[in-house]
């Protein structure tokens, strides 16, 4: 089990929504220090706190970040990117943007900090997925995250030798910015944060942060025609 407390913590895509709320979950259960990532510079006047730009499309950002987080013992793949178009008349550039954010981008990171996480212990890798992993009908970002879910399950495989923990987490919409226009039922960032960081430091290798998520999730050895996303309302 990896606990939080003293541990130095990479949370991607730390800036605002779930992110903001991982920093706050692991600074109030006593993290040393948090990289906190977004795609621009900004400032963060925590002492714990240090901000840095990130762009996870690129393999010199990323490696940039390991090289200065070589202190990590914990990694939280959060940055994404939300382009639901459907998957045929979208935009294919979109499309593309989505698969090298959600997907490659979570592996640029986690193969950078690979090492990192060798050399401080084995530490943790906590990936974030979607429940739209599971449910057709959200165009390239479901796929995306169906991608990103399996990649997880690899890598699981992958670092064990070294003693790496990986964490896959499914959740439902949360009221971030993200989905801020979609009229749905949505979570709390504060208490998806609170149950991803209870699953991580309880030794679980996927968290379920919603009642949506459970339920989709038991839904699956089910037939294939009914993992759709639901009409809003």
């Amino acid at each position: 089990m990896v606990t939080v407390a003293g541990k130095v913590v990479v949370v991607t895509g730390g800036r605002r929504g779930l992110g903001a709320a991982l920093v706050d979950e692991v600074l109030a259960r006593g993290a040393a220090k948090v990289y906190s990532t977004a795609r621009s510079a900004y400032a963060d006047e925590r002492p714990r706190v240090v901000p840095v730009a990130l762009e996870v499309r690129s393999a010199e950002s990323v490696a940039a970040l390991a090289e200065l987080a070589a202190d990590a013992g914990i990694v939280f793949n959060n940055a994404g990117v939300l382009h639901p178009a459907p998957l045929l008349a979208g935009d294919f550039a979109q499309v593309a943007e989505t698969f090298d954010v959600n997907v490659f981008g979570p592996l640029r990171v986690a193969r950078a900090f690979a090492p990192v996480l060798a050399a401080n212990g084995g530490g943790a890798l906590v990936n974030m997925h979607s429940v739209l992993s599971w449910l057709a009908g959200s165009g390239a970002y479901g796929a995306s995250k169906a991608a990103a879910w399996s990649l997880t399950n690899s890598l699981r495989l992958e670092l064990a030798p070294q003693r790496t923990h990986v964490v896959g987490v499914h959740a439902g919409f949360i009221d971030t910015d993200m989905v801020s226009a979609i009229e749905r039922t949505k979570a709390k960032p504060a208490d998806v944060a609170a149950r991803i960081v209870d699953g991580l430091e309880a030794g679980d290798t996927e968290v379920l942060a919603d009642e949506v998520s459970v339920a989709v999730k038991s839904a699956l050895s089910g037939p294939v025609d009914h993992l759709v996303v639901p009409a809003a309302g």
